[in-house]
């Protein structure tokens, strides 16, 4: 037996380790397991090179075990094992020179909270935030080794004796303490290896000694050792891929479509990303692309390695030159992550290129379902727009769908390279059918994302414009000039509805509108924005830019131009085509309703002589 100190210069270094080197408890399993398999990938490594000699039949396998009763949990696995030498070189050596240092150096990141310990490869040490003691039982591939047996009850000391092991392989035993407790459920155990070691490219088996299997039972491996980011795209069937989504995300709705990654150079990265159907507008809250490193999970949603917008998403990626233990800090710094994410942007787009491209008529189906997450993406993500503008989509009253070139192509010669849109068809309605009457097309956009969506195009696209339909409808439905007495009309329709409202008066294309309320662009978008960040100006003393438009080919009109009408008749008139514009242009507030609904019910009794 051989007792000695851990070179660590310093009596309280597993202390630190314990609180500041991880900044979740369940990281201790991720550690060991990944150590187990990076064990037998040595091994398989070496038989490969001819330098170990295995059996024809040798099966790797990691066993994780659960004695309540005991307080253990062992890691076991058969692979390369350690000599005592071994153990010496890579357990006691610490590699940094002390915990002065260490505290000073690092002090910013662990009072941040962040995960550091991948700067000193310390993953076996994770076992001290849960276990009092901790015994290594191992012996080692090469032959003529003796096999041995290090303690250490979590303090500077350590022993190494002999042990009786004849099997190739290492066993971890965690002699768990009162900080790790919760481990010891076997339910809590079984969720912490399936977060992180689901997909481990080595058969993994969960034993509790409590309930060991039937004799009759087959045990089956915890883990799926070629999950299907492995395979090539072209090996993959649809139903493989929607399998794969709802065993992963718990999710029984089908994913629209997906994208699956595969870069060896400059990179190696894999991966596949689904579209899931989003269920109302927008929903805010974050997809799940789950990170991994050599199968091993790393993390949820790192946004350093995944676009914020991507992040709507579902997927898994997994980048095997990242660390296990990486910081955002060498994230944010990386050339490898920016190239990897870059990549990522542009395989997103060529997907949503390539769908709008060879299966128009499937995309169109599935736009309603995608169009916030892309008009996210180019708000949030610059260049974005430039890679997908021939896969944005934008859908009519009529339920027809258009890129922009397409819809420029058939209105331009009557409206110019504008865009007339509605936000609320039911408002609108009016104003759609005129508009409609004169061949123009409306595109349907009332979505939060609109307002910034539309300035970002017109800011791409060269005298593009989004005009909204109530915007100046008279450009479009105006016919020939009118010569009337225009201050006394105006007059008379202030006067009537008791507000000094700009009033323009033109003859419609169409007789059948009597008045038009329109709003300009800008005071229409002001506001929009206003409510989209949560502020209440009501109409932000914008009432100058709204204005009444009267048509002067109207019958109703033409009457009070004529002034052959009683005062009280003239005055109703005035009121109804005032409530009636502005019905098509908002809600009108409950006392104005209660007279607009008084007055119908007079004129119909006019009508009716009752």
């Amino acid at each position: 037996m051989e007792k000695g100190n851990l070179s660590i210069n310093s009596e309280n270094i597993l202390p630190i380790i314990k609180k500041w080197l991880y900044s979740d408890m369940e990281i201790f399993v991720r550690e060991l397991v990944s150590n187990a398999a990076d064990a037998i990938n040595k091994l398989a490594r070496l038989d490969s090179l001819g330098e170990a000699t295995l059996s024809d039949d040798e099966k790797f396998t990691i066993k994780v075990s659960l004695d309540a009763a005991a307080k253990t949990i062992t890691f076991s696995d058969n692979g390369i094992g350690m000599t005592a030498d071994e153990i010496k070189k890579y357990i006691n050596q610490i590699a940094f020179s002390g915990a002065t240092d260490f505290i000073e150096q690092y002090k910013d990141k662990m009072e941040a909270g962040g995960d550091i310990i991948g700067h000193f490869g310390l993953g076996f040490y994770s076992a001290f935030m849960v276990a009092d003691k901790v015994e290594i039982d191992t012996l080692s591939y090469k032959p003529g080794e003796w096999a041995a047996r290090w303690t250490c009850d979590g303090g500077i000391e350590y022993e190494i004796a002999s042990s009786d092991r004849s099997a190739r392989g290492t066993d971890i035993i965690l002699h768990i303490g009162e900080s790790g407790e919760e481990f010891l459920n076997d339910y809590k155990l079984r969720q912490t290896l399936r977060k992180y070691c689901s997909f481990i490219p080595v058969e993994i088996y969960f034993e509790n000694t409590a309930t060991p299997p039937k004799e009759d039972e087959e045990p089956a491996p915890i883990n799926d050792i070629k999950p299907l980011w492995t395979k090539r795209p072209q090996d993959c069937t649809d139903d493989e891929y929607k399998k794969f989504y709802s065993q992963l995300f718990m999710d029984f709705n089908e994913p629209l479509f997906w994208i699956h990654l595969n870069m060896d150079h400059p990179f190696r990265l894999k991966g596949i990303l689904y579209f899931p159907r989003l269920k109302h507008e927008l929903e805010y809250v974050e997809g799940q692309v789950k990170l991994f490193s050599n199968q091993v999970f790393v993390a949820d949603n790192i946004k350093e390695v995944i676009p914020e917008f991507l992040l709507l998403l579902k997927g898994v990626m997994d980048c095997p030159d990242l660390p296990l233990n990486v910081s955002r800090s060498f994230l944010q710094n990386d050339g490898y992550v920016a190239k990897m994410s870059n990549y990522i942007v542009r395989k997103v787009a060529d997907k949503l290129v390539s769908l709008a491209t060879a299966d128009r008529e499937g995309y169109n189906k599935y736009w309603d379902d995608i169009s916030q997450f892309i008009k996210y993406g180019i708000i949030r993500q610059e260049g974005f727009y430039e890679k997908v503008k021939d896969a944005v989509l934008y859908k009519t009253t009529g339920g027809e769908f258009f890129t922009l070139a397409e819809y420029l192509e058939r209105n331009e010669a009557t409206i110019g390279k504008k865009v007339i849109y509605t936000d609320d068809l039911d408002l609108h309605g009016q104003y759609v059918r005129l508009f409609e009457q004169e061949g123009v097309d409306i595109i349907m956009l009332g979505s939060r994302l609109d307002i910034p969506f539309t300035s970002h195009a017109e800011a791409r696209e060269d005298g593009l414009s989004f005009v909204r339909i109530d915007a100046d409808p008279s450009s479009i439905l105006g016919g020939e000039a009118e010569e009337v007495d225009y201050d006394a009309l105006t007059a008379l329709f202030k006067e009537s509805i008791g507000e000094d409202i700009p009033i323009d008066v033109q003859k419609f294309k169409n007789e059948s509108t009597p008045a038009m309320i329109f709003i300009s662009e800008e005071a229409h978008r002001m506001k929009e924005m206003s409510r989209l960040y949560g502020l209440n100006f009501g109409d932000l003393g914008l009432g100058a830019e709204k204005k009444l438009l009267l048509n002067s080919g109207n019958p109703l009109v033409k009457s009070l131009i004529a002034d052959n009408l009683s005062q009280d008749d003239s005055r109703m008139i005035c009121q109804h085509i005032w409530d009636m514009a502005s019905l098509s242009h908002k809600h009108l507030d409950p006392e104005r309703m209660e007279r607009f609904i008084r007055r119908n019910v007079e004129i119909l009794t006019r009508l009716t002589k009752v």
